[in-house]
């Protein structure tokens, strides 16, 4: 794919999803493409099975259409609505440590190890340091009480990579590359010629669900925007995810959702859908500023989230750790988001887990026949493989 067009595409269809959620819901929540589900796209559809990406396109606006039914429905919306305290909590704590452990790795403090997976990073090497010194700047001034302190963290790293030479200096302004290589580019495939492409829409729809879920949850926790365990403009968060899928396909960019990142606004004070506004703004800014966004890279984003993860960690205390029915459905949930690197197989652990328990210790009533049918669809899913 034209990488100016697809970065044209995330730019537009991000800004415009966030603008349609501040309009519905009133949230601080922002949209763009799924990474999980970009990495899907490329690497296993197009990549792996040979499936073109204007194809592939066209199957993330099939499943777009699903998500969008069911939403609309309020199968979505029940589905979150049915979730236990326990698990919702354990769902804020799990993304928590899922950002924090994205941002470990951006930032090259923690690094793949052949014999133990995962290991410390070089300590020499300038990202790492840099990183090292925007997550101490960031701490300062929080610890501070300074407002604004994630951002002026960011801006201050900047400054940090340019003078030292770590990034270069490629000029501030620059026009917007066509999207035109990608506009409406989709194509339809044939469905009932090719059964094997079933199972790939069905992906697409599931993991997008769960991750809108989960993702809701968790900053509908950190944004004290619940009620009585419920977010009371679901559906509307929830249509607009959907419908910004659509649009995201028709535009030429994977699978758009609501992010986990829009936490670290939240934790600035955002509060109202004039969060997400901004935040839209700026990224259709960035189509213009595009060289200036290029100095920006991982070690400067990374602390950001590293400290964001850490301060969503608080709900842990909201876990009945003595219920051993709640708490090692939480705990499954909160160690397999980071691990498995996913938030859908940490809810799935904890749906499965959750059911289980409370089947076995003569329970059952306490929970919500949604958690069980969808603990069914997760078994059926893993043996599947999918």
């Amino acid at each position: 794919m034209d990488y100016g067009a697809v970065m044209v595409a995330t730019c537009l269809s991000s800004a415009l999803a966030t603008f349609f959620m501040a309009y519905f819901t009133n949230y601080p929540v922002v949209l763009a493409p799924g990474m999980g589900l970009n990495a899907y796209f490329v690497f296993d559809l197009c990549l792996g099975s040979g499936v073109p990406w204007q194809e592939a396109l066209g199957i993330v606006f099939i499943a777009g259409m699903l998500f969008f039914i069911l939403s609309f429905v309020g199968i979505r919306e029940a589905i979150m609505n049915a979730l236990p305290h326990s698990l919702q909590n354990a769902i804020a704590i799990g993304i928590g440590l899922f950002i924090a452990f994205i941002g470990l790795q951006m930032s090259g403090i923690i690094t793949k190890d052949p014999a133990t997976f995962i290991t410390r990073g070089n300590f020499d090497s300038r990202p790492v340091l840099l990183s090292i010194f925007g997550i101490a700047v960031t701490l300062t001034l929080m610890a501070r009480k300074v407002r604004g302190a994630i951002l002026i963290g960011i801006l201050v790293s900047t400054a940090a990579n340019l003078i030292f030479g770590i990034a270069s200096y490629d000029g501030i302004v620059a026009s917007p590359p066509s999207i035109m290589p990608t506009l409406f580019k989709l194509q339809f495939p044939n469905i009932l010629a090719r059964l094997e492409l079933i199972p790939v829409i069905f992906v697409f729809f599931a993991i997008d669900m769960f991750d809108s879920i989960g993702t809701l949850t968790a900053i509908g926790y950190r944004a004290e925007l619940l009620e009585e365990g419920k977010l009371t403009k679901a559906r509307g968060a929830l249509l607009t995810d959907a419908g910004s899928t659509v649009g995201g396909a028709l535009l030429g960019t994977s699978t758009v959702t609501c992010f986990i990142e829009s936490a670290t606004g939240i934790t600035e004070g955002g509060r109202t859908g004039l969060t997400a506004v901004f935040t839209g703004i700026f990224m259709l800014l960035s189509v213009f500023l595009y060289p200036l966004v290029k100095i920006v890279g991982d070690p400067i984003i990374a602390p950001a989230l590293i400290v964001v993860g850490g301060l969503m960690l608080r709900n842990v205390s909201q876990i009945d750790w003595e219920d051993i029915t709640e708490s090692i459905p939480a705990f499954l949930t909160m160690l397999m988001m980071p691990l498995s690197f996913s938030i859908t197989d940490g809810i799935g652990f904890g749906f499965i887990s959750f059911a289980f328990l409370k089947l076995v210790t003569g329970r059952r009533k306490e929970v919500h026949p949604i958690i069980y049918y969808f603990a069914l669809f997760f078994i059926a899913c893993y043996i599947g493989h999918l």
